[in-house]
């Protein structure tokens, strides 16, 4: 099942014009986002029609497989899913949306995809020898298998293989240096940074850390102008169709698995430096002029799309970062990169 998903993975005839697959948008050369250069600098992607485009940053899709089924806590707040704001439960019901999105892959409904997957031969004998001889009786099995294997394939090792240079360091087969041991020791302490209340599980040192709780949270990310969307992205609410206003403009926490090889940043691709959006997340703990200009844009730092539910005590409950310390910060964030990218990192922080 692995095998056909990652076929299908890459099937261009999968969209209405035959010019798109699931790896144009996530590409696995690239960390899996959408690396395409195109007039919205990689912020959103350009649909398979050629001219539309996406609301929001395409998000990896590496290790997408340990976010949770979406739910609550026992706390009552909401976690997990897939998608940034959480509407699909699970890798299964995420995977046959973007097919069917106008603005996506285009096709128009769940038989035309299935009538695309009956012209290979070797797709109608691999559906079925593993869903069964029956599986294209109607539309919506073979659609839902179609998702099953897509799904299959983004579980598997190659999309997490989990050899980056923190996890040879827990194996004792890596020695960071003095500054990524510096941002190690910052990422991971209560007193001194943030970080870890949302980018962890809580499990120092496991084999299998994400840097993601899957929380939602509004960190007050600006309107990226490049997007051009003229009202607020109400993310979770709006994804979950939730009447609580105490959800409105929350996402959820992203893996920070190859943050830094797959700018742009936030769920608007806001940001293009993986060190810019570390300087964001410290403006809260700062009262120093500079560190209320953002980099990019030589300009104060934008107004939150929605400004009524920032998580400001998590954002601002340790002491503000010296520029040193958001460089070891950028340093560690980089040893997280997954042996194939480390090629692609820049040299400095």
């Amino acid at each position: 099942m692995v095998q056909l998903g990652e076929a299908l993975f890459f099937d261009v005839n999968l969209s209405e014009q035959r010019a798109q697959s699931c790896s144009t948008c996530h590409d696995p050369e690239r960390g899996f986002i959408d690396a395409r250069p195109d007039a919205k600098r990689g912020a959103v992607s350009l649909g398979g029609d050629g001219h539309s485009y996406g609301a929001r940053n395409a998000p990896s899709i590496a290790y997408a497989r340990f976010s949770p089924p979406f739910g609550r806590t026992i706390l009552g707040e909401f976690v997990g899913g897939q998608f940034w704001d959480g509407r699909a439960d699970t890798l299964e019901a995420q995977a046959g949306p973007p097919i069917l999105n106008p603005v996506e892959m285009g096709m128009p409904d769940k038989a035309r995809v299935v009538a695309r997957i009956k012209e290979n031969e070797d797709y109608v004998a691999a559906f079925q020898e593993i869903f069964g001889p029956d599986i294209f009786t109607t539309s919506e099995t073979a659609f839902a298998a179609l998702r099953m294997a897509l799904a299959a394939y983004e579980r598997s090792a190659a999309v997490s293989p989990f050899d980056s240079k923190y996890d040879r360091f827990l194996q004792g087969k890596y020695e960071m240096t003095a500054q990524e041991e510096l941002g190690r020791m910052l990422f991971f302490s209560d007193e001194r940074t943030s970080c870890r209340h949302c980018h962890s599980s809580g499990r120092e040192g496991s084999p299998a850390e994400t840097f993601s709780n899957y929380s939602f949270h509004n960190i007050g990310v600006p309107r990226n102008p490049i997007v051009g969307n003229t009202t607020p992205d109400h993310g979770l609410r709006d994804g979950r169709r939730l009447h609580d206003t105490g959800q409105d403009g929350r996402f959820k926490v992203p893996t920070l698995r190859n943050v830094a090889v797959t700018a742009p940043y936030m769920h608007n691709g806001v940001f293009s430096d993986l060190r810019t959006a570390v300087l964001f997340h410290n403006k809260y703990k700062s009262a120093t002029k500079t560190d209320l200009i953002n980099p990019e844009t030589g300009q104060q730092w934008g107004e939150a799309e929605v400004d009524r539910t920032v998580s400001v005590t998590e954002l601002g409950n340790s002491p503000a970062n010296e520029s040193s310390e958001i460089d070891a910060l950028v340093a560690f964030l980089k040893t997280l990169t997954d042996k194939r990218y480390e090629h692609m990192l820049s040299p400095h922080p």
